[in-house]
């Protein structure tokens, strides 16, 4: 072979070598995602494990350093780990591991497969009436830390902090350590109501609203009668109670309620405390309203409690 095809190999080496190492650096950042994928359904030992192996697997000398990417909270994880804690924590509490083959047992180990069961007493029943997420934080880019409210059927409530590892999607998940029995939420201070105008009992304000409602929960008279042209609304069906009556409302704004006739489209913001009864006991309700003008009566323009807000476009 000639010297100049010999020294053509040589003039390429350089190039080949760093395109060996890219492709080493593709596959090993490859291998290292599939590890965390795996790590999610084995248990947050396995998941330090993935994460401290891939670091190493990322490492090389010709490698740029990179910025630690910042957290962000992903709901559709979060809700998945709601919910997946929820389910959880309601089959472990009605579980035993004396009866490891029932169906709750098979639920819980299922979701949870690194948790004991509880050791309950021979015979003795749960007692568990409802199971609640109340709380989620995520804590890193796949765990999230559930507060899930357990209720007995005498009536005590107990909270449990649940540790979760979901998927991007919240598609899937799984209960990486048992339950932590903690404090449920203390009480929030509520801000001042917005509602501060005490509307008089006789106005036509009072009249349009307690009409209304007694229209919409005890199927008496037309509802549409009382609503704006831009406003669709269903009364409860089957009527809810059979008598109402308001027993407090409040305004935020003052002039439409002072007693002059007001200008159409003029609106009016309310919350009504209600008293409804049927035939097993009087309920208190309330219902926040929005109430406009149009040729000397108040209609029904918004209707804020109960469903989502149903409003028109300002049409009088």
């Amino acid at each position: 072979m000639s010297p100049g095809k010999q020294a053509s190999p040589r003039r390429d080496a350089g190039p080949v070598a760093g395109s060996i190492r890219l492709q080493r650096m593709r596959r090993r950042v490859r291998l290292s995602r599939l590890a965390v994928c795996v790590a999610l359904a084995t248990g947050p030992l396995a998941l330090a494990l993935s994460v401290t192996s891939g670091a190493h697997a990322d490492t090389d000398t010709d490698a740029a350093p990179r910025t630690p990417a910042p957290l962000r909270t992903n709901a559709a994880a979060t809700d998945g780990a709601s919910g997946c804690a929820q389910l959880f924590v309601g089959a472990w509490l009605r579980s035993s591991a004396g009866d490891a083959d029932s169906a709750q047992a098979r639920l819980a180990r299922r979701l949870g497969p690194a948790v004991d069961l509880p050791d309950r007493v021979v015979d003795a029943q749960p007692g568990l009436q409802a199971v609640l997420a109340v709380r989620s934080a995520q804590v890193s880019a796949a765990q999230s830390l559930v507060t899930v409210a357990a209720q007995d059927a005498d009536g005590r409530v107990r909270y449990y902090a649940v540790p979760v590892a979901a998927d991007e999607g919240g598609a899937r998940c799984v209960v990486t350590a048992a339950p932590a029995a903690v404090a449920g939420p203390g009480r929030a201070t509520a801000g001042p109501s917005s509602y501060a105008v005490t509307v008089p009992t006789g106005s036509e304000v009072a009249s349009s609203v307690g009409e209304f409602l007694t229209a919409y929960l005890t199927g008496a008279g037309r509802i549409d009668r009382y609503l704006a042209p831009d406003v669709s609304l269903s009364a409860v069906e089957p009527a809810a109670y059979q008598a109402v009556s308001v027993t407090g409302l409040e305004a935020r704004e003052t002039t439409p309620i002072a007693g002059t006739a007001a200008a159409d489209g003029t609106t009016v913001h309310v919350l009504a405390q209600v008293e409804a009864r049927d035939a097993a006991a009087r309920w208190p309700l309330a219902y926040a309203l929005t109430l406009r003008a149009r040729s000397g009566r108040w209609e029904v323009a918004a209707f804020e409690a109960g469903s989502a807000t149903q409003s028109g476009g300002g049409r009088s």
